[in-house]
């Protein structure tokens, strides 16, 4: 099992991150003391995003993480919303995916169910 993910992001980005992250069902957790400085968190079911605070980030152009979230077509609602910009994907394994780009260029992919 992943326990977590890393992203570097710009501090001024952070709150668009974690606003990202918590309307895919999210929430903000509190690092250890000694990462408070530098690092927010949010988590859901056991899976952390550590989102790793940079003034001068490294963006992989093709990296990305990606969740499963099981109330996709509502997920997606939520985002637009909130000024998010989901844009479809090929369905590889016959579920529906979606890709949000935060404004640095990190890439969340969605998926409506894990493969297979």
């Amino acid at each position: 099992m992943l326990q977590h993910a890393g992203i570097e992001i710009v501090p001024a980005e952070v709150e668009r991150a974690v606003l990202l992250f918590e309307l895919l069902g999210f929430q903000r957790v509190e690092p250890p003391p000694s990462l408070a400085e530098g690092f927010t968190w949010v988590e859901r079911e056991g899976t952390q995003i550590h989102l790793m605070h940079d003034d001068d980030p490294v963006v992989p152009p093709r990296g990305h993480v990606a969740v499963d979230v099981p109330d996709f077509d509502a997920a997606l609602e939520r985002l637009r919303e909130h000024d998010f910009e989901p844009v479809r994907h090929r369905e590889h394994w016959g579920v529906a995916r979606s890709v949000v780009t935060l404004e640095g260029g990190q890439r969340v992919e969605m998926m409506a169910a894990p493969p297979g």
